[in-house]
């Protein structure tokens, strides 16, 4: 009875929502909008009666559709996307993303919302709708013109930005405190997550898949590429992190694979059906009753992203060194909330830390801005022609000269090449010692577990440490040697950078290879005194942490050319990975 159940209200839900998405296509509006609509008229809160019996089960898809979406956007995430984003992407991301999230909180004060209602509603508003949005571009054919690829940009900085924000909200509500120190903390061990999940995801996934499409089989592939990405959603869950997290990464990690093009072909169908049954969803939770209750906060809100968004990409934009105009149309195309919006309302539900209005709010205020975003788009350059001629001639020639002092400052010629090989130099430490930090918060982790599986051999608790501390230790060395070898090549590019031989004279030489010694060594007591203190619960006793330590000294002069051989491999293996297959 259940399952003839579940068919009706499926069926219901796709009858339903594909005439309602027909009727849209024909008015030339969003899909997504007509799936809320479709939500909606087939709801529990819509006369003359509800339609759908079984709420839990479509919840369920519902959020199988979240980890399809999350995990489709991974997919179209790329690192070499990331690194050519620039300043602009960052600037305006976090700018709207700090503004936003002020001016979210500051309006729930000002409804008197309590506390934690306010701080989800300024996380509601933080993050741009990425399907809206290119969806938009798309109709208005511009999707290749430069402002669009800038947008782009900054929606790849708020996506990554969005998970943090998740993964912050999450701690929030469990704890019911924010503090700094927290908030760090949280921060921190996020990143170094996604560093390291990223890292050996890169090194590992795309291979495994690339030797299941050998196969020839997409029934295989489909299943393989269905398995990574729940199984790695439980990983994350069982790690205390969002699902969201897990589907974004794995799909980040897929995107580096040479079969990227097949998997998005293989899975569109899947996300489009569970992304319609969550957009649907989102409809079902909507009552009317509270929309005309909260009609006066919509509209608050609804001025509140489209302004607030308007300024702060805008405004971020120009900072970045842009011009007027294309700082105005970047604004304004992101001046809209979308499903990402959803998703962390739904956080809030989940969690039970939010009340049952804020929901529906934010799905109001999403409908709004999704209507208003083509013609924010379109209205962008009379704008612009507007203000430049009611802007006075000795603000414009100000502007005029930010521009030009920007693009003054930016190092030229041999100077570009130099600050270019630093931030590599810079980025491969940073890789190395996430993952040397990562390898002692595992043994940590397991360090207990451990210890009871090894206590019929070493009983001494100090003794079990020791072994798992060295362990540590020794799989670090690889990534310890690697990250000694290039801040070795840092120091020596700044010695001859900062020491000239009219400084120096005859001693020139000498002086530089001084600085190239010392600095790498000064690099790692820092880099063990670091360890140490991350892995200070398994820490072993001072005549254990000695002697592992002359250990592992011995073991890396020895095997110093091999480590640097296995290192070598895995970084030209992580290089073809990101290099090899043609940009998405």
């Amino acid at each position: 009875m259940h399952a003839i159940s579940f068919i009706q209200d499926l069926a219901v839900i796709m009858l339903v929502a594909g005439v309602v998405t027909v009727v849209f296509h024909r008015l030339k509006q969003p899909v997504v909008l007509g799936y809320i609509v479709a939500g909606f008229i087939i709801g529990p809160h819509t006369p003359p009666f509800g339609l759908i019996h079984d709420e839990d089960t479509i919840k369920t898809l519902a959020e199988l559709g979240v980890i399809f979406l999350m995990f489709c956007l991974g997919l179209e995430f790329s690192l070499r996307k990331l690194f050519k984003v620039g300043a602009t992407a960052f600037i305006a991301a976090f700018l709207e993303i700090m503004l936003m999230i002020w001016i979210g909180y500051e309006i729930g004060q000002f409804f008197a919302w309590n506390t934690m209602d306010s701080l989800f509603l300024g996380a509601i508003l933080a993050i741009s709708s990425t399907t809206i949005i290119v969806k938009a571009l798309n109709d208005l054919k511009m999707k290749n013109q430069r402002f669009a690829q800038l947008i782009f940009g900054v929606l790849i900085v708020e996506d990554i930005l969005g998970i943090g924000i998740i993964a912050l909200l999450s701690g929030i509500a469990v704890s019911g405190t924010v503090s700094s120190g927290e908030v760090f903390s949280t921060v921190g061990k996020l990143s170094l997550f996604m560093i390291v999940a990223l890292v050996i995801g890169i090194l590992v996934v795309p291979r495994l898949l690339a030797y299941v499409a050998k196969f020839e089989s997409n029934e295989m592939l489909l299943i393989t590429v269905l398995g990574l990405c729940f199984g790695f959603c439980l990983l994350v869950v069982k790690l205390e992190y969002s699902m969201v997290l897990g589907a974004f990464l794995i799909g980040a990690i897929m995107a580096e694979s040479r079969q990227l093009a097949k998997i998005e072909h293989l899975v569109e169908p899947i996300r489009d059906m569970f992304s319609a049954i969550f957009f649907v969803a989102i409809g079902l939770m909507i009552d009317p009753k509270i929309l005309l209750d909260y009609a006066w906060p919509i509209a608050v809100i609804t001025v509140a992203v489209v302004l607030g968004k308007m300024i702060s990409c805008g405004l971020g934009a120009f900072i970045a060194g842009n011009d007027g105009k294309t700082s105005l149309r970047v604004g304004m195309g992101l001046s809209q909330i979308g499903e990402f919006s959803f998703i962390i309302a739904a956080l809030g539900m989940t969690l039970q830390v939010t009340s049952d209005f804020l929901y529906p709010v934010a799905v109001a205020v999403s409908a709004i801005t999704t209507l208003l975003t083509p013609y924010l788009i379109r209205a962008a350059d009379p704008l612009s022609h507007t203000l430049g001629a009611i802007v006075p001639a000795r603000m414009a020639r100000v502007f005029g000269m930010y521009g030009e002092w920007l693009r003054s400052i930016q190092p030229q010629g041999q100077g570009a090449v130099l600050a270019a090989m630093i931030r590599k130099i810079l980025l491969q430490v940073g890789i190395n010692l996430a993952l040397v930090i990562a390898i002692f918060f595992t043994g940590a982790f397991f360090a207990e577990r451990i210890g009871v599986y090894f206590s019929d051999w070493v009983s001494d608790v100090g003794q079990q440490k020791a072994w798992i501390w060295g362990a540590s230790l020794l799989l670090s060395l690889p990534f310890l040697i690697a990250a000694y070898r290039k801040l070795k090549a840092l120091s020596m590019l700044l010695a001859e950078m900062s020491v000239k031989p009219e400084m120096a004279g005859r001693h020139t030489a000498r002086v530089r290879r001084v600085i190239a010694e010392v600095i790498p060594l000064l690099s790692l007591m820092v880099i063990f005194l670091l360890i140490a203190l991350l892995s200070s619960s398994m820490l072993p006793t001072r005549e254990w942490l000695m002697l592992i330590v002359v250990v592992a000294a011995v073991v890396a002069a020895v095997l110093w050319r091999w480590f640097i051989r296995v290192h070598t491999r895995m970084q030209i293996a992580l290089l073809e990975t990101l290099g090899n297959h043609p940009e998405p």
